[in-house]
């Protein structure tokens, strides 16, 4: 069946929390002084970060994995990804001792590359940007008869994603406002899964590079807009949008702004010499658009998702010390 964001229930992330309780790292939510003082509220950072891979996609790979039936789990689950996805199924079919094949595009960061190889998955770095590589992801499921995980669809993966918002509103249960990073839209589909029913009067903001815009630009247009394949620091936003991922959008956002590229530099800076965290570009997109003004109003108490720290070394170094 189409994924549909409308057949999302409170009840699945709830589930899916007592299935990967065990599994999965319970992530700091840390006040920041320098954005409460910048919003005139209180500002949460949700450290995502510091996630087992450095990332929230573990969370849905967990509960996307652990919902298969053994005949499933026993020939195998492939996936495509920017890296953060691929390095949470590697995480997850190493514990339930499922093979797992992970296409990636060749300029998935090494870091990403290497973590998902030592993980002991199949890694695929051949194709020349994200969206080649699901096509052949696809393409290499279907010939193997293996199970295909999308990276921002499935109810089991969302549900899972889901699960970071649950921690949020268990912490702060008078939120005002969630500002998420937007690639494909698993995480905003999940949080908001959650958010909307329980919560209904919290503002979800979404976040984008401008160089990996598709969502801002199909939301404005109200139809799918095919962006540029640009480089940009947040590789994990890269790559289209389709219907489904709009209807997310549609549902989910209340909002949603763009930050430029050497705003992202220079929030990966900032978060590591203010609040000792590191972020990937796309990890630290959410805190660019508090920090440089993009959203024009945030209600406070507000959480801002820092989804994930893969970055190369090299990389981090020449931004941080820039």
């Amino acid at each position: 069946m189409p994924f549909s964001f409308s057949d999302l229930r409170a009840t699945d992330v709830l589930a899916a929390a007592r299935r990967i309780e065990n599994l999965v790292r319970r992530t700091p939510l840390v006040r920041s002084v320098a954005l409460s003082e910048l919003a005139g509220g209180d500002v949460y950072l949700k450290l995502e970060s510091e996630q087992i891979t450095s990332s929230f996609k573990l969370r849905g790979a967990m509960n996307a994995i652990g919902s298969l039936s053994p005949d499933e789990r026993a020939h195998g689950v492939v996936v495509s990804s920017a890296g953060n996805h691929g390095l949470g199924i590697a995480y997850a079919a190493r514990h339930f001792a499922t093979a797992a094949t992970v296409f990636v595009p060749r300029t998935a960061p090494q870091v990403k590359r290497q973590g998902i190889a030592a993980l002991g998955a199949t890694l695929d770095a051949t194709q020349p940007h994200y969206d080649a590589a699901m096509e052949a992801a696809i393409a290499f499921a279907n010939e193997r008869g293996a199970t295909f995980i999308n990276p921002c669809f499935g109810h089991t993966l969302l549900a899972g994603q889901g699960t970071v918002a649950l921690e949020i509103l268990s912490e702060l249960p008078h939120l005002a406002s969630l500002v998420v990073n937007v690639g494909g839209g698993g995480l905003l589909a999940g949080c908001a899964s959650l958010v909307r029913p329980l919560a209904p009067n919290v503002r979800i903001i979404g976040a984008q590079s401008v160089n990996t815009a598709a969502m801002a630009l199909s939301m404005a247009a109200e139809r799918v807009v095919e962006i540029d394949d640009l480089p940009t620091l947040a590789d994990g936003l890269a790559g289209q949008i389709d219907e489904a991922a709009l209807e997310i959008g549609r549902h989910a956002l209340d909002d949603i702004v763009t930050v430029t590229e050497d705003e992202i530099a220079t929030t990966i800076a900032w978060l590591w010499h203010q609040q000792g965290a590191r972020a990937e570009g796309a990890g630290a997109v959410a805190t660019a658009a508090v920090l440089h003004n993009a959203i024009a109003s945030l209600p406070t108490p507000a959480a801002v998702i820092i989804s994930g720290g893969n970055i190369d070394a090299e990389r981090f170094e020449r931004i941080v010390e820039r």
